[in-house]
């Protein structure tokens, strides 16, 4: 537990040292309120939730999570870390919990800096701050996700725009599946439609995001962070064998 939390300790420091992360987090804030409040009006129609600003967060993590990526093994790759690693008391998944636990704490952090929004709401409406409490859940259930995604392509890859085009592209198709699925629904049969649709992680998001923090739908979400965690560490265990 102790290496873990060095490794923990030491990336979370590597990220807040790091240009691209506070580049990265603006950008985030920044498309997220203008969008949010540009496209649903959200002063004027007195919302008692924030669903449509919180359903484009699938689309605006494609900007933050692969440049959190990018940085998970930004300096592992160099040439004699696997015989420097073996001298050191550290095993591969305390490695990989320790990186991915700082990525998700600091795509925290950036949803966190969304709060003033929530602030403004409540003095000029009325909303559910519980929904909004499952919304804000709900986001960083799919950042966890995603973040997970990115480790497990780091583990293919070394050099960081292929990493960040990799993983830009996986979660873009992620997000894209439903509208796909959409567009596919006269032609392919209704079972693999559902059975698809079951996989999306957009679709997911999208009810709890309506308020709905449903055990059933969170679970997806953990299982697969685990699964892809799990995957890195075999991943990285062969190659380091």
């Amino acid at each position: 537990m102790n290496a873990l939390l060095v490794v923990f300790r030491r990336q979370l420091s590597s990220y807040l040292s790091a240009p691209a992360t506070y580049v990265s987090a603006v950008i985030f804030l920044v498309l997220s309120a203008a969008l949010g409040l540009h496209t649903s009006q959200l002063l004027e129609n007195s919302s008692t939730d924030l669903q449509v600003f919180f359903q484009l967060h699938p689309w605006l993590y494609l900007l933050l999570i692969p440049t959190l990526s990018t940085q998970l093994w930004a300096n592992e790759h160099a040439a004699g870390f696997v015989d420097f690693m073996a001298t050191l008391p550290l095993t591969l998944w305390e490695l990989v919990i320790g990186k991915f636990l700082a990525a998700w704490i600091v795509s925290g952090l950036a949803l966190l800096l969304t709060l003033p929004l929530v602030v403004v709401i409540n003095v000029l409406a009325t909303p559910d701050n519980m929904v909004i409490a499952s919304q804000f859940m709900a986001s960083w259930l799919l950042a966890g996700s995603y973040l997970s995604v990115g480790c497990f392509i780091c583990a293919f890859a070394h050099h960081r725009m292929v990493v960040f085009l990799l993983t830009l592209s996986l979660l873009l198709a992620a997000s894209s599946l439903a509208t796909v699925l959409d567009a596919l629904e006269q032609q392919t049969p209704l079972w693999i439609i559902d059975n698809l649709t079951s996989l999306s992680p957009s679709l997911r998001f999208a009810m709890i995001d309506h308020g709905a923090l449903i055990l059933h739908d969170c679970l997806y979400f953990i299982s697969m962070i685990f699964a892809f965690l799990a995957a890195t560490i075999l991943l990285l265990n062969y190659k380091y064998s």
